[in-house]
């Protein structure tokens, strides 16, 4: 038997105009609607055996609920359902879970073993933390946080999923290409990075991206071609043969040109920083500082 319980975010793009969740009887469900609503909910779930929580919302629902569900169920996660109703369902989109999914089809999903897909988050951790302060999928900072500016605008003017995406990549691109050395979309972010093992490195950087997805929307191959674990994607500012670059990377390539014009593709366990500007996780914008980006636990996750 699966015990299943589902957390609608009413504040979800697709959520604000929609009707009642189609959960059938037994099902539990939770609207939270501030953070602390949010653990609440889910330590019920977990005081009522919940071993299947469906995530009813966007990234950002996902990353709220995958941060708070340690707490709640200590060692022992549940199997996560994602119900891609935000502005960005990155995370469903790599799963393969069509936008519209609903509840119903999501639990008679469940019941089959073979529609199950592991997918490592990743953790930012604080010194001094032992609990991670956030757990996502996509993390960024320099030029990706004021994409994620961007694509909020974007977002204003009625573009979402991956119209939104193209609308930021090629917005973020002429921005840059139009800037001088002094703007900020080229002059970088000064920040320490430490990428694996490797040697602490200080300077500017364009843009660093982190992620666990393995596909991205679009068929975009930022990190090469799709693989698992933690892949990190370094650019040194200013960004050098920008033009060539962007469709080459997001093409996948591995020209060796890349690494020389100093677009660096890692997979490492974890990266270091330490920078004062923000940085992005699953579209929500945070203060930097001294942060460990890690590859965090194998989460199991339902697909239809």
């Amino acid at each position: 038997m699966i015990r299943a319980g589902v957390i609608r975010n009413l504040k979800s793009h697709r959520n604000q105009a929609a009707g009642p969740v189609d959960a059938p009887p037994g099902v539990l469900e939770a609207v939270p609607e501030k953070p602390d609503d949010l653990y609440d909910a889910l330590a019920w779930f977990a005081k009522s055996g919940v071993d299947l929580v469906v995530i009813d919302g966007g990234d950002g629902t996902v990353r709220d609920v995958l941060t708070r569900a340690p707490k709640a169920y200590g060692d022992k996660l549940p199997t996560f359902g994602v119900i891609p109703n935000g502005k960005t369902n990155a995370l469903a989109l790599d799963l393969g879970v069509p936008l519209g999914t609903p509840v119903r089809a999501m639990l008679a999903a469940a019941r089959d073993p073979k529609k199950r897909k592991l997918r490592a988050c990743l953790e930012v951790v604080r010194p001094g933390q032992t609990v991670p302060e956030h757990r996502g999928f996509l993390f960024g900072m320099g030029a990706f946080v004021r994409g994620t500016e961007l694509a909020q605008k974007t977002h204003g003017l009625g573009f979402f999923d991956n119209a939104a995406i193209v609308m930021t990549i090629l917005g973020a691109a002429g921005r840059t290409l139009a800037g001088g050395p002094a703007d900020p979309w080229r002059r970088g972010e000064p920040a320490m990075l430490t990428l694996g093992e490797a040697a602490p490195e200080t300077r500017d950087w364009f843009l660093v991206l982190a992620a666990t997805l393995k596909r991205f929307p679009l068929g975009l191959k930022p990190f090469g071609p799709p693989h698992e674990g933690l892949k990190v994607l370094a650019v040194e500012a200013p960004p050098l043969k920008l033009p060539r670059a962007v469709p080459a990377l997001l093409a996948g390539s591995e020209a060796p040109w890349l690494e020389q014009a100093g677009y660096r593709r890692r997979d490492v366990p974890e990266m270091g920083l330490a920078f004062n500007g923000d940085f992005t996780l699953d579209g929500e914008i945070y203060p930097g500082g001294e942060l460990i980006v890690r590859q965090g636990p194998d989460l199991e996750f339902v697909i239809t």
